[in-house]
């Protein structure tokens, strides 16, 4: 079924109808977020912290669904609402086409015909026989080839000839016809593209509709899903060109913040992915925005199969599980910083950047990049959020105005079954592209963070642990190195790809490392000793390693360029714990790589980390350099 508009049909419309059911629609989306919040707040969470009886916890669960409830149907709401005012914006330039193209036929004497043809009156004189040349008819083309366009015609000639015919390439005398023939083509095609548009969107719309009555499961989430995608393509142009992806963060902010209240329903509604993950957009927005596409993201992996899905949907329900969990811990321990989700997706590895304390009213900030073998799964949600979380309470118990935030933006080298045989023959580990390609991502969250931090100059810190060490050192070698940076923080670091503390950009004095003696990865042989050693050879790369290491010893170069913990290095070491060791101590291959950030099992490294996110270097205890 195709539209059957036509030209009077549309240039009859009232598009200002269609803009009043679309703020219709968005009333009943905002109502059914301030229900949510009701529900949230008043009931969920008084009943929650106050009563502990069986039928207490039977209504909280009826409070969630009917939340959920809510949250679908604010959803839905927002979704129909975007339809139709994309819509009345896209029919708005076709209308207005017709609407001129009208008033230049009356204002020539022109007629306009039932079916788009315009016809014109007699004008100039037959050369040969001196005679008026007779008027006549132009039927428009619509721009296609095809056999429904009825009004092909020769560009720039104006000689009419139907499909199957030959042209007779001769300029019709009158000339009245070529000014005819141009009405008709603006009429013919604007109609074509405003029946496009119609079609479209009433496909879109007509998907919009929930089953009889109202679950919200994961099959439901799953159809929102599919009605998001719907109206993402049915508004394309309405909507996507006006973000302005290919602006700098404070660009981005100085766009949202121009925006209406609507228009942000509007953008949130329809592109949560996308606004979730922009950097310069409010934390707040971006939080709400990746918690509606986290549900979403669910559903989507509710129905794949394979070891990858299922990871990755393990992972976004313990992140899930991880919001519930702060916020029914935040009830009961002020302590509790909040937790906000700034960017989630499922491209590569996955992405997730997690935050602990609100980056934009925080003074001090912090965001740490994951290393080797991390993607968006159960061990990120519960590992590497948590580094986050104690990184957060412990800078917080120094100036409470701080935030700690864990950035997965990239996609870090997978380690499949690694152990200390298997670390020097990774080919993704021992490169380093991943973390150059993930240099430019990084930059701009941190510049993101700059343009939404409400302080003037907030102190930012940036921390590598692993391979992501390697990440932030490719990013300060990026045009004017990493933005707002004060502080950079290499922990487990196998290399930065520079020599000297002093190339990251902040000052020697402001370059912090922590390297567990322990910790294999923080040893790894230079790459001109694998060379020597013979690594990738029968001797195996352990071998080689230790062959390496025996053959230069004292030699201060590792993989990735010079040993950040070494004197000639120059960075400010910091006292860590040595750690277990490697497979001796029988904790695996690698447990001293693990516990910079825990403060249960190595409290001096992670009161140490947090004092300096905090701001306060002068409470870090200091280690001699190797």
């Amino acid at each position: 079924m195709t539209s059957s508009l036509t030209w009077q049909q549309l240039g009859d419309l009232k598009l200002t109808e269609l803009d009043d059911a679309a703020d219709g629609w968005a009333a009943v989306s905002r109502h059914a977020d301030a229900a949510q919040e009701r529900v949230d707040g008043d009931m969920d969470g008084a009943l929650s912290k106050t009563q502990e009886s069986e039928s207490a916890r039977a209504a909280v669960g009826r409070f969630k669904r009917l939340s959920a409830n809510y949250d679908y149907i604010r959803t839905e709401c927002g979704l129909i609402r975007t339809a139709v005012s994309g819509l009345s914006a896209e029919l708005a330039p076709y209308q207005k086409t017709v609407k001129d193209a009208l008033a230049d036929a009356e204002a020539l004497s022109y007629t306009v015909h039932e079916d788009g043809s315009v016809s014109y009156p007699a004008g100039g004189k037959n050369q040969l026989t001196g005679e008026p040349v007779p008027g006549g008819s132009a039927t428009g083309s619509d721009g296609l080839l095809g056999p429904g366009n009825s009004g092909l015609h020769r560009p720039g000639q104006g000689s009419l000839y139907q499909p199957g015919e030959q042209a007779a390439g001769l300029i019709n005398p009158n000339p009245h016809h070529a000014k005819a023939q141009e009405i008709a083509d603006r009429i013919a095609r604007a109609l074509r593209q405003a029946r496009e548009t119609d079609e479209r969107y009433r496909q879109t719309l007509s998907k919009l509709k929930a089953a009889p009555g109202l679950t919200v499961d994961a099959k439901t989430w799953a159809d929102a899903a599919a009605d998001m995608q719907a109206v993402r393509g049915a508004a394309y142009e309405f909507l996507r060109h006006e973000i302005p992806l290919d602006k700098s963060p404070a660009q981005r902010k100085e766009w949202w913040d121009g925006l209406t209240d609507t228009q942000r329903e509007e953008y949130l509604a329809s592109y949560p992915d996308v606004i979730g993950n922009l950097d310069g957009i409010p934390a707040v927005v971006r939080d709400e925005a990746n918690r509606e596409n986290l549900q979403l993201l669910i559903a989507k992996l509710e129905g794949q199969q394979g070891e990858q899905a299922e990871a990755r949907l393990g992972g976004l329900k313990e992140i899930q599980h991880q919001l519930e969990l702060n916020a029914a811990n935040r009830l009961t321990d002020p302590k509790e910083p909040p937790m906000y989700l700034l960017g989630l997706a499922d491209e590569g590895t996955g992405r997730a950047v997690v935050a602990f304390g609100n980056p934009d009213a925080s003074r001090n900030v912090s965001a740490y990049v994951p290393g080797l073998g991390t993607a968006l799964d159960s061990d990120f949600a519960n590992n590497d959020v948590k580094r986050a979380r104690d990184t957060a309470i412990g800078a917080r118990d120094k100036d409470p105005s701080s935030a700690s935030i864990v950035w997965l933006g990239y996609d870090p080298p997978q380690l499949g079954g690694v152990d200390a045989s298997t670390l020097l023959s990774n080919t993704e580990v021992m490169s380093a592209e991943r973390a150059e390609n993930g240099a430019p991502a990084y930059n701009s969250f941190m510049n993101g963070l700059v343009a939404t931090n409400s302080h003037a100059d907030p102190h930012l810190t940036a921390i590598g642990h692993s391979y992501g060490s390697r990440l932030v050192g490719a990013a300060t070698q990026e045009a004017g190195g990493i933005p707002g940076a004060d502080d950079i923080v290499l922990l487990g670091s196998p290399g930065v790809g520079v020599d000297k503390a002093e190339d990251l950009g902040v000052g020697k004095d402001h370059v912090f490392v922590g390297a567990a003696d322990n910790d294999p990865v923080t040893q790894l042989p230079s790459q001109k000793e694998v060379g020597a050693a013979g690594v990738f050879s029968g001797g195996g790369p352990l071998l080689g390693y230790l062959a390496g290491d025996i053959a230069d010893q004292g030699d201060d170069d590792i993989w990735f360029g010079k040993d950040p913990s070494s004197e000639t290095f120059g960075a400010h070491r910091i006292k860590v714990d040595d750690g277990p060791r490697p497979l001796i101590d029988g904790q695996g291959p690698t447990p001293a790589h693990s516990n910079y950030f825990n403060p249960e099992v190595d409290p001096e490294s992670a009161a140490n980390v947090a004092a300096i996110v905090a701001g306060h270097p002068e409470l870090v205890t200091s280690e001699k350099p190797r």
